[in-house]
Formats: C-alpha cells, sequence, structure tokens
C-alpha cells in the first residue's frame, strides 16, 4: 500500500503530506481547494505525463514523493531492484519533480530512473479510474482490452497465444512477400553467376597457374643465355677434362686441402682448416652436379613457349574480365558465386517451405481466434449480468448493460470457420458496451443510450466490476460519483468501502454518503491571504469528520446538518460491521 504521500509546489498546494492507510481513504473539500491536485500526484508519482502548466507560480518544480510498502515477492519490488532500487526498511521511496522549464524527473528507491520506469511499477501497483476513464471507456476500440482484463487468464492466455502466432504469421507472409517480389531479379543474377562460372570451368584454372606460366615463359625465352651462364659456371667450377693445365675451382680447393694435410699433424689448427676445405670440396663438387642437370633440362622449345604464351594470354583475360587483381582471385569469386547460385536455386524450396508454414499459422490464428472469440462471448454475459446486478442497487433497477462481442468481416482476411474475417493482433473481435435503461428499449452504445446521471451510474458500475477484478494493491476513483445522488450515492460508497477489503481505494468524492463509509477522511483546506492561495491536507478526526459532513451536505455547519452526518456516519458504521 501507499503509506504516505508528500506533495510540494503542485496546482494550488503550497506543501501537504496525505497520511495514508489500509482500506478506504476518502479526500474531500470546497471547490478549487486541490483535489484534482492529488489525483493529480498520484498519477505523477507512478509515472503519468508530466506538465509545466502545473507547476505552482513562483515555484522552481513540483514535486511528489510517496512511501510505499510492498510485499517482498511482488512484481513491483523485483522490477524497482532491477532498476536499481533500494528498500528503505522494507518500503519503497518514489519521486517525481517537473520543472518550470517542463523537464521532469524521477527516483526510485534512491536511484535516478527513467519516469517510463515509474511507468511500468505504477502498472503493477495503482489502478486510476476517474472521468478521463469513463471517457476513454465510452470508446469501442478500449472496451475489448477492458473486456480482456475483466475475463482474465483464460482470455489473457488465448490473446497472447494469437499475438505470438499473428506475429510470425506477419513476419512469413511479409518474407514471402518479399521473395516473390524479388524472383525476376534472383534470375537475373543466377544467370549472370552461371555465365561467369561457365567462364571460368571452360578455362580450368589452377590456384597459382598464373605465376607459373611467366616464370615458365622467362624461361623458354632465354633459354640460349640461361644455358651459356650454366655452362660457364659449370667450367669454372670443374674445369675442362681434356685440358692438362685446369685451374678450376675444385683443382685449386683440392690442392689446398692436400698442402694442409701434409702439415696438420704439427698444429690442430690447420687440421681443422683442411677438414673445412673437404667440406668445401665437396660443395663444389655438388654444385657442378646441379649445373649438369639444369643443363640438361634447358632446352628452347619454341612450341612449349608459344602454348605457354596463348594460355596466360587466356587467363590474363579471365582476371581482367572479373576486375580483380589475380587468377587466385578469380578462384576465391567463383567459389562465393557457387554459394550463392546454390541460395537463389533454393529460394523456390524456401518459398515453398514458407507457403506451408503461413498455411499452418493460418489455420492455428483460425483456430485461435474461434476460441478467443467464445471466450470473450462468455466474459461478456458474466460481466453483463455482474454490471446489471450493481445498478440495481444504483437506482437503476430495470437496467441491463451487455457487451456486444462482434467478429469483424473481410473477404481478404483470417478464414475462421467458414467466414474469412478481418483479423489484429488482438483477434477477430469487436467489443462495444450496450445499455437497455428499461425492459422494450433498444439497447444503444453506452455513449448514445443514457442521459447524463445515468452514465456516471452505469459507468460507476462498470468501474467496480473491473476494479474488483485488478490485481494491483492501489485503486484510485476521482469524482466518479458525479452526477448521483440520494440512495444510489450510499451504495456508491458501499461498493467502493467492499473493494477496500481488498484493496488499498482512495476517493476524492464531492458526496457525503460516500465520505460516510471512510476508514480514514483527508480534507484538502483551502487559506488565502489576499494574493496566494494555498492549500494542505489534514487528518480529520471524528468531530471534524462530522464538521466537514455538514459542510457537504448544506453548505454550512448546522445542527440540523450535523444530524443528519452523525446519522450517515453511524448507518456507514453498521453497514461496514454487518460485512
Amino acid at each position: 500500500m501507499l503509506e504516505e504521500m508528500r506533495i510540494r509546489g503542485l496546482g494550488v498546494i503550497d506543501d501537504a503530506v496525505l497520511q495514508l492507510g489500509p482500506g478506504l481513504t476518502v479526500v474531500t473539500g470546497e471547490t478549487g481547494a486541490g483535489k484534482t491536485m492529488v489525483v493529480q500526484g498520484l498519477s505523477l508519482l507512478f509515472g503519468g505525463r508530466s506538465d509545466a502548466g502545473r507547476v505552482r507560480p513562483g515555484a522552481e518544480r513540483a514535486l511528489v514523493e510517496g512511501r510505499l510498502l510492498l510485499p517482498a515477492d511482488h512484481a513491483a519490488v523485483a522490477r524497482a531492484t532491477d532498476a536499481g532500487a533500494e528498500l528503505d526498511d522494507d518500503a519503497l521511496l518514489v519521486s517525481r519533480s517537473v520543472g518550470s522549464d517542463g523537464r521532469s524527473r524521477a527516483h526510485l528507491g534512491g536511484r535516478s530512473v527513467p519516469v517510463g520506469v515509474l511507468g511500468e511499477l505504477g502498472e503493477q501497483v495503482m489502478a486510476l479510474h476517474g472521468q478521463s476513464d469513463q471517457q476513454r471507456l465510452l470508446k469501442p476500440a478500449q472496451q475489448r482490452g477492458a473486456l480482456d482484463r475483466y475475463a482474465g487468464e483464460p482470455v489473457v492466455a488465448l490473446r497472447e497465444r494469437f499475438a505470438a502466432d499473428w506475429a510470425r504469421w506477419r513476419d512469413v507472409r511479409a518474407t514471402l512477400e518479399q521473395l516473390r517480389a524479388e524472383a525476376a531479379e534472383r534470375d537475373r543474377e543466377a544467370e549472370l553467376l552461371r555465365l561467369g562460372l561457365a567462364e571460368v570451368e571452360a578455362a580450368e584454372p589452377l590456384v597459382g597457374e598464373d605465376l607459373a606460366l611467366v616464370a615458365e615463359i622467362e624461361r623458354l625465352a632465354n633459354a640460349d643465355d640461361l644455358r651459356a651462364a650454366a655452362a660457364t659456371a659449370s667450367q669454372a667450377l670443374t674445369g675442362d677434362e681434356s685440358a692438362l693445365d685446369a685451374e678450376d675451382a675444385l683443382t685449386l680447393v683440392t690442392a689446398a686441402r692436400r698442402a694442409l694435410e701434409g702439415a696438420a699433424g704439427h698444429d690442430a689448427q690447420l687440421g681443422a682448416l683442411a677438414g673445412r676445405l673437404a667440406e668445401l670440396g665437396h660443395l663444389v663438387t655438388d654444385v657442378a652436379l646441379e649445373l649438369s642437370s639444369y643443363l640438361a633440362s634447358v632446352d628452347a622449345d619454341p612450341v612449349r613457349l608459344s602454348v605457354a604464351q596463348e594460355r596466360l594470354a587466356v587467363l590474363t583475360a579471365l582476371v581482367r574480365r572479373h576486375g580483380v587483381d589475380d587468377l587466385d582471385a578469380v578462384l576465391a569469386w567463383a567459389a562465393r558465386a557457387s554459394d550463392r547460385l546454390l541460395e537463389l536455386d533454393g529460394a523456390d524450396d524456401r518459398i515453398a517451405a514458407l507457403e506451408d508454414q503461413d498455411a499452418a499459422l493460418e489455420a492455428s490464428l483460425g483456430t485461435l481466434a474461434q476460441q478467443l472469440s467464445s471466450a470473450r462471448s462468455k466474459a461478456a454475459t458474466r460481466f453483463g449480468k455482474a454490471v446489471s446486478a450493481e445498478l440495481t442497487d444504483l437506482a437503476m433497477p430495470h437496467a441491463k448493460v451487455s457487451a456486444l462481442v462482434t467478429q469483424r468481416e473481410d473477404p481478404d482476411g483470417l478464414p475462421v470457420g467458414e467466414r474469412r474475417l478481418a483479423a489484429s493482433v488482438d483477434g477477430v473481435d469487436d467489443v462495444e458496451l450496450l445499455l437497455e435503461p428499461h425492459p422494450g428499449a433498444p439497447a444503444r452504445a453506452l455513449q448514445k443510450g443514457a442521459s447524463g446521471g445515468e452514465l456516471s451510474r452505469v459507468m460507476l458500475a462498470v468501474e467496480v466490476v473491473f476494479a474488483g477484478s485488478d490485481p494491483v494493491p492501489l485503486m484510485v476513483f476521482d469524482e466518479v460519483d458525479a452526477g448521483v445522488g440520494g440512495r444510489a450515492a450510499v451504495e456508491v460508497g458501499r461498493r467502493l468501502a467492499r473493494l477496500a477489503r481488498d484493496h488499498q481505494v482512495v476517493v476524492v468524492t464531492h458526496l457525503p454518503q460516500v465520505a460516510a463509509f471512510a476508514d480514514r477522511h483527508l480534507q484538502v483546506i483551502k487559506a488565502s491571504d489576499g494574493s496566494v492561495t494555498r492549500s494542505g491536507v489534514v487528518t480529520l478526526d471524528d468531530a471534524e469528520r462530522v464538521a466537514e459532513l455538514s459542510r457537504m451536505l448544506a453548505g454550512v455547519d448546522t445542527g440540523l446538518a450535523r444530524g443528519h452526518a452523525e446519522e450517515l456516519l453511524a448507518a456507514a458504521a453498521l453497514d461496514r460491521a454487518a460485512g
């Protein structure tokens, strides 16, 4: 419950503290005293829209603070904790400020949070029922959601399943439309890929083949020079076997080795050098042998040179047409193109699979839509009976309210049974509240079938029935009893008192019959110093309650009015005691 709320600088309220408690709390006061600001403060505290025009003239900002007590396992506590809030002695401190410049700030459990977090908290903690909500509920578009909340889990669960399947169905439909629209473009892309791949396959290139051809052509074109260089080097290393005075490298190295070996026995250092000369001799011999092999392999081959040049020309043209740097890049493109072609060729299979999925989801949605319509119709029957029963005690004993559930026809819509219906994320149903004011009168939409006074009573009955199914702990009613009086006003108070058995109920009222049922009575007091009007809020004791009810009854505190006020309080006390 909301244990306490403080309002500063909001409208005519300069600084006021509301001490709240369990049960039914009523807020009364003279016209213009600022009762509406109490409701505005509650709305701001739980994420309502801010308005800089509500800031008290001369004040820098309006501030609303609240102390909220909730069970540790309540969803609102978990949400606050996720936002970084900390509890203060098991209480959650909430605050909201609105500057004269329109800037709004929110704090939760000592932490600055986005205003949206307070809005989420408010959805789990408070339900605000006021005349603005009555006008909202007069719109058929809002009545379906209200009926669903009243129906509870049977309808809400079906609606959530429908919404999930609806979202999947819309995604499948969108993908199908896109794939079908892009079919011609896919065909063009696939044809270009096939032409490019055919060209590559015809050339049959190998990785690095272009570089290898360049090297081979260079060797074939300079074969004579290569042979001459190899022959000269070979002769320098091993000499000409027919020459008697050869001065080749191998002969010289061998002579040097032998000279050192003769004296190596006298100095180990010369022995080591002789060994290195022996290794050098072996190396010279190896190089000479490789040069001989090279000479045997190098041959001028004009035919092979021509073939290699023609092959390189083919590969160079292929690289140039693909606009890349080398043959390896062409082969990489071919690999990607093959994968893309498989993907494009698989689009038809994907379309077929999506069409099957589309049909399955459509059938599932049709079944869910029927179940949802049926569940809503059953809830509408219960709702109509509940509201009509409330009207009996609100001086409209012959009036009947019903919730009409209709399905929207659309030849291109969702198949439901043997019909096709226009669907949305909430199903295929429209819901409209109808009023039959007396037997024999046609049932008409609420906004067309009721006078002002009747509409207030009907909407109060609707609010009470809806509120009874609302799981939030705090309910706020802002003058929903407007246009009600006499015995009906007593019944209004009685119903609000009943709601207060299971909820914390705060009611802003101008009816003494309603105020008499309060467990706690707050009065908004207006005081004027001639230039500035300030309002505060006080908690009334028993004697002060009598005086306030007297004022509400007669406008002045007279003995007769006091007697009537005391009777109202006594009757309300007996009614609450009787349960």
